[in-house]
């Protein structure tokens, strides 16, 4: 068959390598695959597979260029968004999903028809929102916050969501898209759960590879975005309260950076806690670290966690809405304790002192590639 994945961009992010990892899964299971990113930033992320063929569509630019698309912009820049917070990209993607559509008839006099189209994240819906299709799937990354029941919200869902064919990358994401249809008033065409896909041998092909600057001993490690959603500060917290001598090496980068980092001085852990920045490999990181700590207050799936084990290196979460629980079920669930700083001390004091458990390939299992290209078609 032949796929098209589509996401916003190809920057370093959890979503962003699951588009790509899905472009290779469809590969390796013999499909033609196609990947298409949306805004030309830099594309620090490739796909693997060598006959994943990548294409890059900067679909605001030739929005502008219709004229149209540029005064629908401008008029929703200066006019809705002040009234309606969020509603800039009903102007952006009028003329985004048109132009979209455009592309994929040049794409398929090239290349023949598509029979799956893959659009991942809400980003990427807002960016094409006029664009429907009963060959496209849209999936969700992570849960609603549905507490906001207004017209606006309505209006946006029924933009966005209203009878589209929809996956959820966890059954806590799906949840939450039941309460939504409920209070936003929209119906899908249909509502799969279909995990990420974990390529297990792409992961420990890379993590074996030079990365300067690792720790010469062992350490405790977190890879996520630093923003709040992540919760860091939880981390550092229980981190300084466990009393453990492994440094905590936080990998990754964002807005929260200069506040934990004052965050580590001020609980006098600053000398052993390490903020390593973005990585385009963070798999070495992972590999050679002693644990892996999830500290986020929501995940739609938890990629990092069955990446991590994938790496041999045994995790802990705290518990968290959306789907941290289909990764860590079984005995891995002993790897799940509550969100608040003595629990994750414990936890991290625990994990720190007993012996480094064996890491099981069945683990695995639900997030093979294979199994995950096979679902979406």
């Amino acid at each position: 068959m032949r796929t098209l994945v589509v996401v916003r961009s190809l920057k370093m992010g959890g979503m962003e390598r699951v588009a790509v990892n899905l472009a290779d899964a469809f590969a390796e299971a013999g499909h033609e695959s196609h990947l298409l990113s949306l805004r030309s930033t830099e594309c620090p992320l490739k796909p693997e597979h060598a006959d994943v063929e990548h294409h890059h569509l900067p679909l605001r630019w030739w929005s502008r260029v219709t004229v149209l698309g540029l005064l629908f912009e401008q008029l929703a820049r200066f006019f809705l968004n002040p009234l309606v917070k969020r509603s800039l990209f009903l102007g952006r993607g009028l003329m985004g999903g048109i132009v979209f559509r455009a592309w994929l008839r040049a794409f398929e006099r090239r290349h023949g028809r598509v029979d799956r189209i893959v659009f991942r994240g809400i980003g990427t819906f807002e960016l094409v929102w006029t664009f429907r299709d009963e060959r496209a799937r849209y999936v969700l990354e992570n849960i609603l916050h549905v507490r906001n029941a207004g017209w606006a919200r309505r209006l946006f869902a029924r933009c966005l969501y209203h009878r589209r064919h929809l996956v959820t990358v966890s059954r806590g994401v799906a949840e939450s898209v039941r309460e939504g249809m409920t209070r936003w008033k929209f119906t899908p065409a249909s509502l799969t759960v279909i995990p990420n896909p974990c390529p297990v041998a792409g992961i420990r092909q890379q993590m074996t590879r030079p990365e300067p600057d690792l720790p010469a001993g062992p350490y405790i490690v977190n890879v996520a975005r630093l923003v709040p959603a992540k919760d860091q500060a939880l981390l550092l917290r229980a981190y300084a309260k466990s009393g453990v001598s492994l440094p905590l090496v936080l990998v990754g980068d964002g807005q929260e950076r200069q506040r934990l980092q004052a965050l580590a001085s001020e609980l006098g852990i600053a000398d052993r806690v390490v903020f390593a920045g973005q990585r385009d490999n963070p798999y070495p990181w992972m590999h050679h670290a002693r644990l892996f700590v999830l500290s986020s207050r929501f995940e739609g799936m938890g990629i990092v966690l069955f990446e991590a084990l994938a790496c041999g290196t045994p995790v802990l979460s705290v518990d968290c809405p959306g789907g941290i629980r289909e990764i860590l079920k079984g005995e891995l669930e002993a790897s799940i304790v509550p969100h608040d700083v003595d629990a994750l001390a414990e936890g991290i004091r625990h994990a720190a002192e007993a012996e480094k458990p064996e890491i099981q390939e069945r683990w695995l299992d639900d997030f093979r590639p294979a199994t995950v290209a096979e679902a979406f078609l």
